[in-house]
């Protein structure tokens, strides 16, 4: 396959992907300020931290308002992490590659970007609920489209590793600004504001109902290890690092357990370092530090699978 291919179609995944978890964040921002007990100041600054983009938004917007936040990180086409960016730029990998994946693929990731074309377009008819669960829901369409219209080939297992791969990352940074900066003070842990956070970060995970039907109470250990080091459940981190190493060793030909090239390594490295952790363990040396240190490994990864198979060598 083409490096040229393999990388487009890696993207196409990843930035899909990227759309859906910053709708899942907005929506459950916005679900979890309706619940929250009247005088409970909103906080959106945290959902610019999560993309990484809180310079960006402030040199622009200056203050962290709704409207700001929502318009930034939805509609803002000069910012690379919006919702309408991320489904710009899936689209012209997607075209990129026609021949290469099936129509029903173009179909609907063109189909996904010109419904949020046209809710910018429309903005004051803009319902947010509505829209951000139309794109959670055209997100997981083309997921489905593509296992179910796509050879599972090289070029299928390259979408797959750019999606968990995009997506442990997502849930990592959620998790994260949760437990480091979302609560409004240490006062207020333990409280029903603190437990309302914690069910709105599961459910922007689609875990609410997972979880309870494996803990009784939610406490921010028991989240953080489902979330986490949960093997079954499909957004925890662990078991996006196992699906996207799957799909890597898949790619190479080599076998579970070896290496064959630096992707392979820090991969494997950091999916076993998961596997032979546990929660207080990571409670130990800092929920922070110890997620912080996961973001950096996947960005390494990232990078890795880069210089492996999408960068251009010169020819010796």
């Amino acid at each position: 396959m083409l490096s040229r291919v393999a990388d487009s179609i890696y993207w196409l995944n990843r930035y899909v992907e990227r759309a859906e978890n910053i709708a899942r964040f907005i929506n459950a921002n916005v679900n979890l300020i309706l619940d929250s007990p009247t005088g409970v100041a909103q906080q959106w600054e945290p959902l610019v931290l999560t993309t990484g983009d809180l310079p960006v938004f402030q040199n622009r917007y200056g203050e962290a308002t709704a409207e700001n936040v929502i318009q930034f990180l939805t509609f803002d086409r000069d910012n690379a992490n919006s919702i309408i960016s991320c489904l710009r730029s899936a689209r012209e990998n997607a075209r990129s590659i026609r021949e290469i994946i099936s129509s029903e693929m173009w179909e609907q990731v063109n189909t996904f970007y010109f419904m949020v074309q046209d809710a910018a377009e429309g903005q004051a008819t803009f319902e947010p609920q509505h829209f951000f669960k139309e794109v959670k829901l055209a997100s997981h369409l083309f997921a489905g489209v593509m296992d179910a219209t796509m050879t599972h080939n090289e070029g299928w297992h390259f979408g797959q590793m750019g999606r968990f791969l995009e997506r442990a990352d997502k849930t990592a940074r959620i998790l994260d600004v949760k437990y480091f900066l979302l609560l409004p003070s240490v006062k207020d842990v333990g409280t029903t504001l603190d437990e309302l956070q914690w069910m709105g970060l599961l459910r922007s995970a689609s875990a609410y109902e997972m979880y309870r039907k494996c803990q009784h109470r939610i406490t921010p250990t028991g989240v953080a290890e489902f979330l986490i080091l949960d093997r079954e459940f499909p957004r925890s981190i662990r078991f996006c690092l196992m699906q996207a190493e799957r799909s890597l060793h898949q790619i190479t030909g080599s076998s579970p357990g070896t290496w064959s090239n630096p992707a392979e390594r820090s991969l494997g490295r950091l999916r076993s370092e998961l596997d032979y952790l546990s929660i207080e363990e990571i409670v130990q040396m800092g929920l922070h530090e110890c997620l912080n240190d996961l973001q950096q490994q996947i960005y390494g990864v990232g990078n890795n699978i880069f210089e492996t198979f999408f960068a251009l060598k010169p020819i010796s």
